[in-house]
């Protein structure tokens, strides 16, 4: 009775504490350097609602011009090639005029534009007519971002609606604009309509055709409790996050979340976690196939209590205590416990042999009488 009150009492505290054991993960310093585990506070924020779009870069309508000639004649000298940035006013061909002269005269061409030599159409020694387009030459200092807004949407933006802009191919920084303007035709057959936004670039980096991704904040709301988007784990139907643990050192408890809305960020939590809880972010995916590391519960909360624990991790009642105690007084007056049970178990076997020889001797004496 007393080994059976034993093993019942902790399934009844695990019960109670919600699983702790099966939902903590201790890992020793060199797991958590090896995860990168960081950890961030959950409180109240101020929440964004958002529409997400993706998009390209384009060039602005009047960032195009091009370098021709009003004469005929040849390409004596080309100073610029695709790929090299030119100021306005600078000399880019030099054409060989066919009107007769000694020497014959030059004519410069210049940029009519600063900007980046995206066309070539001229190599020296040419023949250049007035009609021919010789050089392409784009200002890329401004370029449009263009969303591709579902129509039953659009209706939550207007110009003016501040946007954060991430271009993947840019290492996905973000970007933040407002909505200039929209465009003028809308795509019937994806049932979109654009959303153009204007951004600087002065370094040039941002390239025609390059893949952008748009959250347009559409709503917010105060004092919301929300928690990085990185942070949820989980299937759709049985979501959680990793809490830091408020007493053991390097552990992390599953707490199951209800969520509500998120945006490219966050995410709402509606039940689960409170106010100065820490979540893992970094390193949370990880740590979901991390086991149980090297430190099971019960040694960590020994270690941190200075005393013993059940292996649940919950703490032993008096009841535990009483039962082990009796169990251990139970040996203690028995001696050698196990060596007692040998001794009976003898000293039966050595009786039945005496009795079964004894028998034996008394059939074979009344024989030979």
């Amino acid at each position: 009775m007393l080994v059976v009150l034993v093993v019942q009492l902790p399934s009844e505290v695990f019960a109670q504490d919600g699983g702790r054991a099966a939902n903590t993960i201790i890992l020793d310093e060199n797991g958590v350097k090896n995860l990168r585990i960081e950890t961030e506070p959950v409180e109240p924020r101020d929440f964004e609602s958002t529409l997400f779009a993706i998009g390209r870069i384009a060039e602005t309508p009047s960032s195009r011009s091009v370098l021709s000639s009003r004469i005929s004649g040849r390409a004596a000298k080309v100073h610029a090639f695709v790929g090299d940035h030119v100021e306005e006013g600078a000399t880019l061909v030099e054409v060989e005029s066919r009107q007769l002269g000694d020497p014959p005269q030059i004519v410069p061409l210049q940029a009519a534009q600063s900007g980046l030599i995206i066309e070539s159409h001229v190599n020296v020694g040419q023949p250049i007519e007035p009609e021919a387009e010789l050089l392409d030459i784009s200002d890329r200092s401004v370029m449009w971002a263009v969303a591709k807004i579902p129509e039953n949407e659009a209706a939550l933006v207007s110009p003016g609606t501040a946007a954060r802009i991430r271009v993947p191919a840019l290492g996905g920084e973000v970007i933040e604009a407002k909505l200039f303007r929209f465009g003028v035709v809308a795509d019937l057959q994806a049932g979109t309509v654009e959303g153009i936004f204007e951004l600087p670039n002065p370094e040039g980096r941002l390239q025609p055709g390059m893949r952008a991704e748009f959250s347009m904040i559409t709503a917010q709301r105060k004092d919301v409790m929300a928690v990085p988007r990185i942070a949820i784990q989980g299937d759709p139907s049985k979501r959680m996050v990793f809490v830091k643990d408020y007493d053991l050192k390097n552990a992390f408890v599953r707490a199951p979340v209800q969520l509500g809305e998120q945006n490219d960020g966050y995410v709402e939590i509606l039940n689960g976690l409170f106010p100065g809880d820490e979540v893992v972010t970094q390193g949370a995916y990880a740590l979901g196939f991390a086991g149980g590391g090297s430190i099971s519960l019960k040694e960590a909360l020994d270690a941190a209590h200075g005393h013993e624990h059940n292996e649940d991790g919950s703490e032993i009642t008096e009841e535990q205590k009483a039962a082990a105690a009796a169990e251990d007084a139970m040996v203690a007056g028995n001696g050698d416990g196990r060596l007692s049970i040998y001794l009976q178990i003898y000293a039966v076997v050595i009786t039945l042999l005496l009795i079964v020889m004894t028998q034996l001797v008394w059939k074979n004496h009344r024989a030979s009488v």
